[in-house]
């Protein structure tokens, strides 16, 4: 499933594409992707302008000139296709399963106003699509109760010490708690925690002091989470067995893991002779260095 780094290029690959532009005409070749798609879906978006494409954790969101926002998330194989009025083709989100049957997988076709077409393919149907007013975006149950953005001011030392203090799970779950930080996901809080020398398995409490103030090791862990992110965004992400970003390449931030699936691997760390191991931590692969992670 794509992580923050993989929305989000998908989203500025779109947002070209479908900002200031319209839908002309929308085809729903099927009434569900995970969920069922909203009622009179196709008639509620025809004639409709996009103002922008926002991102929050893991889902995009087109704001329309009606002050509905389509929200779409991509799931573990969804893909967008963009034709454009000249005949060029590129993908967005790029997941290749089953290619060589891509339209029977095509649920979704958006026709834009200046004749661009934009195809939405899922092959395991694990993606969403959803129509809200803006007001009640929050309160959606997808958003109600999502945790702070990683790349956002509001991702400090302070305030994680202050959530964390009294935890007593371990370091890695509590990053992976969408209540808490919303869009980090398993490879990044993996790479973040080695950026960090933070063990997977520490109590996440011990990141505060008694009276909540943060250590220097929760100052390390907000500059290595945020630092993990803007690398990988600027590689367009990580392409592991399915992901490419909006031009159709694959993202190249796997060639830059430091702990991610290389257990048995000397560890990557400044003058460390420790050797990545792995552990499973929530039905999940955590690879670390028992040397440097501390």
């Amino acid at each position: 499933m794509p992580e923050l780094p993989e929305v989000e290029t998908v989203r500025r690959g779109l947002e070209p594409v479908l900002v200031g532009n319209a839908f002309a005409r929308v085809e729903q070749r099927r009434p569900d992707l995970r969920f069922p798609l909203p009622a009179r879906f196709s008639e509620r978006l025809t004639g409709r302008a996009i103002e922008s494409l926002d991102r929050r954790a893991k889902y995009l969101l087109a704001r329309l000139d009606d002050g509905q926002v389509l929200i779409m998330h991509l799931g573990m194989t969804g893909r967008f296709i963009v034709d454009t009025p000249g005949g060029g083709t590129n993908t967005s989100g790029g997941f290749v399963h089953g290619q060589d049957a891509a339209s029977k997988h095509e649920h979704i076709v958006f026709h834009l106003g200046d004749g661009a077409t934009v195809r939405y393919s899922d092959v395991r149907r694990f993606g969403i699509m959803d129509l809200v007013p803006s007001a009640t975006l929050d309160s959606h149950a997808l958003f109600k109760g999502l945790g702070i953005e990683p790349l956002g001011e509001g991702l400090n030392a302070a305030w994680l010490a202050a959530k964390l203090k009294g935890k007593t799970a371990p370091i890695k779950a509590a990053l992976l708690d969408q209540r808490l930080i919303a869009g980090l996901g398993n490879i990044y809080v993996c790479e973040a925690l080695h950026r960090a020398g933070i063990a997977p398995l520490k109590r996440a409490g011990l990141l505060a002091t008694k009276t909540g103030r943060p250590t220097e090791k929760t100052t390390a862990l907000v500059q290595s989470i945020k630092s993990v992110l803007n690398d990988a965004l600027r590689s367009g992400g990580s392409s592991l067995r399915d992901y490419r970003r909006t031009d159709g390449g694959l993202g190249y931030f796997q060639h830059s893991f430091r702990t991610y699936g290389r257990e048995g691997e000397p560890c990557l760390g400044d003058a460390c002779d420790g050797t990545v191991r792995r552990i499973v931590q929530g039905g999940r692969s955590t690879f670390y260095c028992p040397i440097c992670q501390k």
